[in-house]
C-alpha cells in the first residue's frame, strides 16, 4: 500500500508543474494576440448543424464583422463556432482565430482559422476569448455558452473591462432567459436596471454590427479622453469605424 505522505508530495508535486504549464498557455496566448488588432469574440454551441438557421446566421454575421475590418475570435471547434470561422475566413480584411481546448468530445479544431492555438485549461482560454475583443457576440448555445455569457457580463458590470454591450443574437432563443433575468434577478434585487442596459437582443447581423461601432465609438472617446498611450489601438479603431458612426 502506498505510503499517504508519499502520494500527498506527489500532488504537490503535480500542482506545481501546473503552474508553469498555466503560465505557458498565457505566455503563448498572450503572445499570438496582442497584436492583431481590433476583435469581436463570438460565442455559440458546438452542437449547431452546418445549414440550420443559426449556423447560417452566424457565418453572414462573421463576414460582415471582417469585411468590416474586425479580425473574428471562437472558441475553434464546431457548430456556431466553425460558422464564425468560416465567414471570416471569406474575407480579406480581417484574420479569423481560432482558441480551442481539449476535450474528449465534442470540440474538434475546426479548419477555417487564419490563427489558431490549442489549450488545456478552461480558464486561461477564456481569458483570451474576452481580452482582445471590443465587443461579445452571443448566439444560441448550452451550458458552456451561458458560461461565457455571464462571465462577460460580470467582467462588464464590475467594471473589470470595457462597458461595452453583450449582443445575443436571436430573439426567440433568448427572451425566456432575459424574462428570467427582469422577473427574478432584477425583481428580487439581485441586479440593478442599469445592468440590463449591457445586454442587446437582436436578429439581424447587421443591428449587431452597428451595435459594435457604437461600442468602439464609446471606446475611441475613451481614449481621447484619457490614453493617449494607447495611440496605436486609437488609430486601428478608428481606421475600422465607418464616418457615419465615428465622427470625431
Amino acid at each position: 500500500m502506498q505510503d499517504s505522505s508519499n502520494y500527498i508530495g506527489e500532488l504537490k508535486a503535480d500542482n506545481s508543474w501546473s503552474v508553469l504549464k498555466i503560465m505557458s498557455e498565457f505566455v503563448q496566448g498572450y503572445d499570438m494576440l496582442k497584436d492583431v488588432g481590433p476583435s469581436v469574440t463570438v460565442f455559440g454551441s458546438a452542437r449547431t448543424k452546418p445549414g440550420t438557421k443559426y449556423f447560417e446566421i452566424t457565418k453572414e454575421l462573421a463576414k460582415n464583422f471582417a469585411d468590416a475590418g474586425f479580425n473574428v475570435i471562437t472558441g475553434g471547434g464546431g457548430g456556431i463556432m466553425e460558422a464564425a470561422n468560416m465567414g471570416a475566413y471569406e474575407s480579406p480584411n480581417a484574420k479569423s482565430i481560432g482558441l480551442n481546448i481539449k476535450l474528449p468530445h465534442e470540440q474538434k479544431p475546426n479548419p477555417y482559422a487564419n490563427l489558431q492555438k490549442e489549450f488545456d485549461y478552461f480558464f486561461v482560454r477564456k481569458v483570451m476569448l474576452v481580452k482582445y475583443s471590443c465587443a461579445y457576440i452571443v448566439m444560441p448555445g448550452g451550458f458552456g455558452t451561458l458560461d461565457e455569457l455571464f462571465e462577460a457580463l460580470t467582467l462588464v458590470q464590475t467594471g473589470k473591462t470595457f462597458p461595452i454591450t453583450i449582443v445575443l443574437v436571436g430573439k426567440d432563443f433568448w427572451q425566456p432567459l432575459m424574462d428570467f433575468i427582469n422577473t427574478s434577478l432584477l425583481n428580487e434585487g439581485m441586479i440593478s436596471k442599469n445592468d440590463l442596459d449591457y445586454i442587446k437582443i437582436v436578429d439581424n447581423p447587421q443591428e449587431a454590427l452597428q451595435i459594435t461601432k457604437t461600442n468602439v465609438l464609446k471606446r475611441l472617446e475613451s481614449l481621447v479622453n484619457g490614453e493617449k498611450k494607447a495611440l496605436v489601438e486609437y488609430e486601428k479603431l478608428f481606421r475600422i469605424c465607418n464616418n457615419e458612426v465615428c465622427s470625431l
